[in-house]
């Protein structure tokens, strides 16, 4: 079988071209820019091209068709419309990532599965998901589009430390602060529930709807079925780096209105709210689907990687003393009251 990634080389793509490529059952193809080909493992082949060139990209791959193509860097609809255009009559399948970010928060039942309604009023992101959703499922109902939908939560790697606040450059800068004895914030009073999912169990899921006939016109959320409070995380993080960690929190409502960073939508829109996830409807389609690494597994292999790595390690001092302002103004702001 023949498959089709646009991009395939990101935190989540990475780990499925990483499994499709020893399956000797597939024959993979990544469309992107290049930018990370030496990562590319051997015998997954290469198509160097601007997926936002949409003539390019038809002159790319000529005759070609395709049982199943990927699209990972999708974000709002006219994107969307350039798929269908390019991969209409083409693909016996096509996976679109969407977001969890895409269910309305705060939720009516704390447990999400497929059904729960969509909707976010905090978060353009998010927005901009459902509308491609809702474009690709009126294809698949008016045209027979062969639309397969995925609903990725909160997805690491081993590049990147999964934090709730950090800012532009990545959650390094918190790292720092957590090896330098810093406080750290901590949205809320870090009791509510979240979902931590590695991108290698996620990949398990993925690679099991691909060719999957039970997938086609329908939705999948992948995540852990570990649920776990943001204390939990972050403490988990300390004690991989063998530091006391120092919580300061703050209500995500504050962080929201006085940050410069994309924490409105991010908090408000998605990680203030409790969310336990019901995976039922993927383990029926994709049996072989049971995310087996732990929270405390996964961050040791990343916090390995990213410590021994210089390139992981994107300082963010601007970042930094915009957490030792807050905490300087909730401070004194105590101490009137004292």
């Amino acid at each position: 079988m023949k498959a089709l990634f646009i991009g395939g080389t990101g935190t989540i793509s990475m780990a499925i071209t990483r499994r499709l490529a020893a399956d000797d059952n597939w024959e993979l193809y990544l469309l992107n820019r290049g930018n990370r080909d030496a990562e590319i493992p051997e015998g997954v082949r290469l198509i160097k091209a601007d997926i936002n060139d949409e003539a390019a990209v038809k002159a790319a791959i000529g005759d070609m068709t395709f049982d199943c193509v990927g699209e990972f860097i999708g974000f709002v609809p006219a994107q969307l419309e350039r798929d269908i255009r390019l991969f209409k009559g083409r693909t016996k399948q096509y996976i679109y990532i969407s977001s969890a970010s895409a269910y309305d928060k705060p939720c009516a039942d704390y447990r999400i599965t497929e059904g729960t309604a969509l909707g976010n009023k905090y978060w353009q992101y998010s927005r901009d998901k459902i509308a491609c959703e809702d474009l690709l499922m009126k294809e698949y109902r008016e045209n027979g589009f062969p639309v397969t939908i995925v609903r990725p939560s909160h997805t690491y790697d081993n590049r990147s430390v999964p934090m709730g606040v950090h800012g532009k450059n990545g959650s390094y800068q918190v790292i720092k602060r957590m090896l330098e004895g810093k406080p750290v914030i901590i949205h809320g009073d870090g009791t509510s529930l979240w979902t931590m999912t590695y991108n290698e169990d996620f990949a398990v899921g993925y690679t099991g709807l691909m060719a999957n006939p039970h997938a086609i016109g329908q939705a999948f959320q992948i995540t852990n079925d570990e649920t776990l409070t943001w204390n939990q995380i972050y403490q988990t993080i300390a004690n991989a780096l063998g530091v006391e960690l120092k919580p300061y929190y703050v209500s995500s409502d504050y962080l929201a209105d006085i940050s410069d960073y994309d924490l409105y939508g991010g908090l408000l829109g998605d990680k203030a709210n409790s969310v336990v996830f019901d995976n039922t409807k993927l383990k029926n389609a994709v049996p072989d689907f049971k995310p087996s690494i732990r929270f405390e597994q996964g961050i040791k292999k990343t916090l390995d990687y990213v410590l021994s790595h210089k390139e992981c390690q994107v300082e963010d001092p601007e970042f930094d003393a915009w957490c030792d302002k807050v905490i300087d103004v909730l401070e004194k702001s105590k101490s009137q009251f004292r």
